[in-house]
């Protein structure tokens, strides 16, 4: 093809070599005073056909978000960002920050949960038997946390476990080790416990009599119980999301190998990681799930976070939304703990749509 009096000369051919079979690496020479380019595609392209080819300076849709030309560092985990302080749900390598007493709303403060952006926080406990609601004047900073209120939960469950709450509120879920139970409460306005009003509950005495704490997936067709008794994690459906009376149980996924007394549980956002905290070993074990919220796909990841400087009976962990937080609920020093994830390793810095090695060229954006 010609460019005004400029020949430019396109050379695709498949690098059968490769373990990529398909993929087709293309080379191009613009003249004498522009720059060669090389470019990679995301999938074979047929003959004649049309597609997309990652170029230096260039971006497709793999590419969302990125700015020709600027910064990007290449993370620990092999994705890039820019100005990026922590790495989301990486505990490996965390670091304490502060933390909150609750001991004036409970002594025995057994499970926490925040609501999505932050600003408001909720303890469990055993010794009021009920719900506390605080209010964070700053998402996700115990350190501006204030009481608001609290919601009674003895009429259902005079022992409260778990807590947790569907994604806008609308919806609580306290675990009681009283009546081994599920108990399900909807809130006519969203994360205000002075709104909550009993439904229904669900029995999970068939897999243990001892359960100590309740995750959901997003949509809450998928619902996990911490069991202290048995050890592991049990796995639940739900046909309706978020409703447990519609709750059947699947299966179970033991944690015993690295925490004899499980506790606390939490998910990453998409559920490729769990994370387990219990009294054995004062500290948070990470695990890797092939499957999403398959717990049957969970294998340990060699990853332990310990938190016995802090706390010495870690009740439970939550994560902030953006995973670069996290928090662990303690009975001993009654207390909110915070911590930062692992801080990101620069490695590199590259351009939009250049390599980052002599075989990787597609970029993932973090947002």
């Amino acid at each position: 093809t010609y460019a005004g009096t400029a020949k430019q000369t396109c050379i695709s051919y498949v690098d059968y070599g490769n373990t990529q079979r398909g993929s087709a690496i293309l080379y191009s020479n613009i003249g004498t005073n522009s720059a060669d380019f090389i470019g990679i595609t995301a999938g074979a392209i047929s003959n004649a056909a049309t597609g997309a080819v990652n170029v230096y300076g260039g971006i497709n849709e793999a590419q969302t978000g990125l700015t020709i030309g600027s910064d990007y560092y290449v993370q620990a985990d092999g994705r890039l960002a820019a100005g990026v302080t922590f790495i989301p749900f990486d505990i490996s390598s965390a670091s304490y920050t502060q933390s909150f007493s609750v001991s004036s709303q409970e002594t025995n403060p057994r499970q926490l949960a925040f609501n999505a952006d932050g600003t408001k926080m909720f303890v469990a406990g055993q010794t009021g038997q009920d719900v506390s609601e605080y209010t964070l004047s700053t998402g996700f900073d115990v350190s501006t946390s204030s009481f608001v209120d609290a919601f009674d939960v003895s009429p259902q469950d005079t022992n409260p476990q778990g807590l947790a709450f569907n994604a806008n509120g609308t919806k609580m879920f306290v675990v009681g080790a009283t009546g081994v139970d599920v108990n399900e409460y909807t809130l006519s306005a969203g994360f205000d416990v002075s709104t909550a009003s009993f439904v229904d509950s669900f029995s999970i005495s068939g897999q243990g009599a001892d359960p100590k704490n309740i995750a959901f997936n997003t949509d809450g067709t998928k619902m996990f119980i911490v069991e202290l008794a048995g050890q592991d994690v049990n796995e639940y459906t739900l046909s309706a999301g978020f409703d447990v009376s519609t709750a059947s149980f699947v299966d179970s996924f033991s944690v015993a190998s690295q925490e004899t007394q499980p506790h606390g549980i939490a998910f990453n956002t998409d559920g490729t990681k769990m994370f387990i905290v219990g009294f054995t070993g004062d500290d948070v074990n990470q695990y890797n799930l092939s499957a999403a919220f398959d717990v049957s796909t969970a294998s340990f990841s060699n990853i332990t976070f310990s938190v016995s400087a802090q706390e010495t009976q870690p009740n439970t962990i939550a994560f902030s939304t953006d995973g670069k937080k996290f928090f662990v609920l303690g009975g001993a020093g009654q207390d909110v703990d915070q911590y930062a994830v692992t801080q990101n390793a620069f490695v590199a810095t590259v351009k939009a749509g250049q390599a980052i090695s002599a075989t990787t060229i597609n970029m993932k954006d973090l947002t």
